[in-house]
């Protein structure tokens, strides 16, 4: 039994408001954000990668070139731990603004339908939700593999070339890259037309030009990155 003494109580204790989360639309924002980010580092990436093709030279003097940016004002390879923490940031922000996403869509039909959902919007969802964990287990990997060299057949410090070269010459690192490389671009051509009609206009004739804005990026970013494994592998690029 509830005491007069114990409403008052009630009445005047404070109310926990719970903190104000964001909307399903600020969220689609911020992956379309980070995802911008994340696609100008691919881009700058894959133009990197291409100066293999310019000689072992070329590309040693372009890694050297990426850990002294910002010197004497930043310490050694500061702008590149600045740019691996905006990196994180936004991968980071980038998958919780998915997974609350998904279910937030997913508490919204807690009965399934009787009949399948259409095809497109099914293929969609499982391109991106397994594209998403390829492409993040593939980046441990590159990480250990080309960065700290831990899992390289070479693995020297500075010797960007020879370390590629050793990695690529293995067919089945090709292989995986590949696959990688694949779900990247699905995981693109998807990402990039939502990240336009989040931050542009979503009418019908918007649709088709976002589409194939889309496409045109995820084909041209999957070549360039497929270009150095394959060059390697048919001996078109130094053979060591």
């Amino acid at each position: 039994m509830v005491t007069m003494g114990e409403r008052a109580n009630s009445r005047h204790a404070p109310v926990r408001r719970r903190p104000p989360r964001l909307s399903s639309v600020q969220l689609k924002v911020v992956m379309a954000l980070t995802g911008a980010v994340m696609l100008a580092y691919l881009v700058a990436h894959m133009l990197g990668n291409l100066k293999i093709f310019f000689g072992e030279q070329a590309l040693n003097t372009y890694a050297h070139w990426l850990r002294l940016i910002g010197e004497p004002a930043l310490p050694g390879e500061g702008m590149l731990w600045i740019i691996r923490v905006v990196l994180l940031v936004s991968v980071v922000a980038h998958i919780v603004a998915a997974t609350i996403l998904a279910r937030r869509a997913r508490s919204a039909r807690p009965v399934k339908y009787a009949h399948r959902r259409p095809v497109s919007t099914s293929y969609a969802s499982r391109t991106m939700r397994w594209g998403g964990v390829i492409i993040l287990l593939f980046v441990i990997y590159h990480i250990l593999d080309l960065t700290t060299g831990t899992l390289n057949p070479n693995g020297v410090p500075g010797e960007v070339y020879d370390n590629v070269v050793a990695d690529f010459s293995r067919w089945y690192v090709t292989l995986a890259y590949t696959v990688a490389m694949v779900a990247l671009g699905f995981h693109l051509r998807h990402g990039i037309w939502s990240a336009l009609q989040t931050l542009g206009r979503s009418s019908g004739p918007y649709q088709m030009r976002y589409k194939a804005i889309a496409l045109v990026f995820a084909v041209v970013l999957t070549a360039g990155f497929l270009a150095v494994p394959f060059a390697v592998q048919f001996g078109l690029v130094g053979v060591l």
